[in-house]
């Protein structure tokens, strides 16, 4: 395997990080080799476009042969940087900062949430899933403490763009944000949006439309 050094789009990473959970499901179940056809069926896309997600990043697999699912499962967890921890912090403990400081998931991936924040006095000074929550005024200081990369927000709406500006003033370039709103931020930070209400308004759509 010859893995190139080049940018791919959302897009292509997005499926990279489903072929690695199918392929993860696969050698659990003690299967050796896959081929683009299977594994594009189990993720629903052309056998096309999975020889060309992966031609991004150098030749894989045997032709006529497939992928050696162990081999190529450890190339994709390489290109995704699950070869490492993450430390992340997490802004915003409400019901779905708790909920996301629950999620074992995280951790098994690779991604420690080592630090949450909040401007709620009667939160401040608390564990929540044994991390404690911190006043967000001491973020700054906190991200260079903890060496933190990587940052979640789940605060209201109309405070979401200034807690993004602090985020970026404070250092972090990688920021997961699930405030239903879009937000703005200098080029080189990158913001993956996760919006909720959007995705259920797809799903609606669907039914109204009968499917």
């Amino acid at each position: 395997m010859d893995m190139k050094n080049k940018k791919a789009s959302d897009a292509t990473v997005t499926r990279l990080s489903r072929y690695y959970r199918s392929l993860v499901h696969l050698e659990t179940q003690g299967v050796a080799m896959v081929s683009s056809k299977a594994l594009a069926r189990r993720d629903g896309i052309s056998p096309a476009q999975v020889r060309k997600d992966l031609s991004c990043f150098g030749q894989f697999g045997t032709r006529g042969q497939g992928y050696p699912v162990a081999e190529l499962k450890e190339a994709i967890s390489r290109i995704l940087g699950l070869y490492r921890t993450w430390n992340v912090a997490l802004v915003g403990v409400g019901y779905l900062g708790v909920s996301l400081l629950a999620y074992r998931e995280f951790k098994a991936q690779g991604f420690h949430i080592v630090a949450a924040f909040d401007n709620d006095p009667e939160k401040i000074g608390k564990k929540r899933r044994n991390v404690i929550i911190r006043d967000i005024r001491t973020l700054p200081e906190v991200v260079k403490k903890l060496d933190i990369e990587m940052a979640i927000v789940t605060v209201p709406q109309d405070a979401a763009q200034s807690v993004v500006d602090l985020l970026v003033r404070s250092g972090l370039k990688m920021i997961l944000n699930f405030a239903p709103v879009s937000l703005r931020a200098p080029v080189g930070v990158v913001i993956r949006n996760v919006n909720i209400a959007i995705e259920l308004e797809a799903l609606s759509y669907h039914l109204a439309s009968g499917g």
